[in-house]
């Protein structure tokens, strides 16, 4: 049987907002933001973390080095790859800045609430970052063609249409099962989606090359790293309270299709002739990827035989004690806000 849901009023004078009636969905609160009385304390750890994250891309310097080396140092398949990829990402941030705000309508803890909002703030800079980007690196004639490259590349169109078909069947139709869909959508863009053109961009600045847009990527990925944790806990959460709701088979099935659908299209656009990086790597990194995913939401591999990540560079870059993170990711660490926030979120 389908349930409807519905959005939360804005304002419900009858509503209960004691801490112990609060549920992460479905809650009859009166949507005042009491942030003195919280349930859940992994958001509050989360928006330390991601207020203390806070980044502009204009900071980023080097991008006219990029500029430089782009039309200079990378090969034709390279510079196709960073066009293509950028094309994915800028989609990706941008659907989930308009999506974010109507699936917060529907939770019903403002602590969450909270943190869905910055999400989609960083996901508006994200978008702004891509901006910079095009604007530094790629000549002006072709930045009209990254953004839309899906409309001449039926692989990335079919890419774009199964993620946004997810999230406007929920706006369409608000059923729990829909909305339960909607939020396994928004945690594999998160956590899968993104992670093969990060690794793209990663490979490149292990060769010492496109290093400034290198760090915007770091900057983006620390970002996508704090998203993947808020609905991978959304996600424990309804397990716990609406296991009516939670469905396993559901989550298994639509990692399996983002799993071969990211294959795809990474096999598409990176093909054979980036080094480092080929058909065989993209496979076994994108089912390992998959399985430390459903890990983090308590479930077993769907891939048994994928046990480690082919990419080891990609964890010597993000070491800040290794050699070549000091151009790379000591920026990234050290670009905090962190130190300023104190008060009763403090933990």
């Amino acid at each position: 049987m389908t349930h409807e849901m519905h959005a939360n009023p804005m304002f419900n004078p009858e509503g209960n907002d004691d801490v112990a009636a609060r549920t992460i969905i479905k809650g009859d609160t009166t949507g005042l933001f009491n942030l003195n009385a919280t349930k859940y304390p992994w958001a509050k750890s989360l928006y330390q973390v991601m207020i203390g994250n806070f980044w502009v891309p204009e900071k980023v310097s080097g991008l006219k080095d990029d500029a430089r080396m782009f039309g200079s140092d990378l090969s034709p398949e390279e510079q196709k790859a960073y066009k293509g990829i950028l094309s994915f990402l800028i989609f990706l941030d941008s659907i989930q800045t308009v999506n974010l705000p109507h699936l917060s309508d529907y939770v019903t803890s403002p602590e969450v609430k909270l943190i869905l909002a910055i999400q989609a703030y960083q996901e508006a800079i994200h978008s702004q970052s891509y901006a910079t980007i095009l604007e530094s690196v790629v000549d002006s004639k072709e930045r009209d063609e990254i953004y839309y490259f899906w409309r001449t590349d039926a692989v990335l169109l079919e890419r774009n249409r199964y993620i946004g078909a997810i999230y406007e069947d929920f706006l369409r139709e608000p059923s729990d099962a829909n909305f339960f869909r909607s939020v396994v959508a928004n945690f594999l863009l998160e956590s899968v989606y993104f992670y093969n053109g990060f690794a793209f961009f990663d490979t490149l600045v292990d060769k010492m090359k496109m290093l400034a847009t290198g760090r915007v990527i770091a900057y983006i990925r620390r970002d996508e790293l704090t998203h993947i944790t808020i609905f991978a806990n959304i996600l424990k959460e309804i397990r716990l309270e609406f296991p009516d709701i939670w469905n396993e088979e559901i989550i298994r099935e639509m990692m399996g299709t983002a799993v071969e659908q990211e294959i795809e299209w990474s096999t598409h656009i990176l093909g054979d002739r980036i080094p480092g990086m080929n058909g065989s790597t993209t496979r076994e990194y994108t089912r390992w990827l998959a399985n430390s995913r459903l890990a983090m939401i308590g479930l077993g591999p769907l891939y048994p035989d994928a046990v480690s990540n082919p990419y080891k560079h990609l964890d010597r870059l993000q070491d800040t004690n290794g050699d070549r993170s000091n151009f790379f990711e000591s920026t990234v660490v050290n670009y905090t806000q962190s130190s300023s926030m104190n008060g009763s979120w403090d933990f």
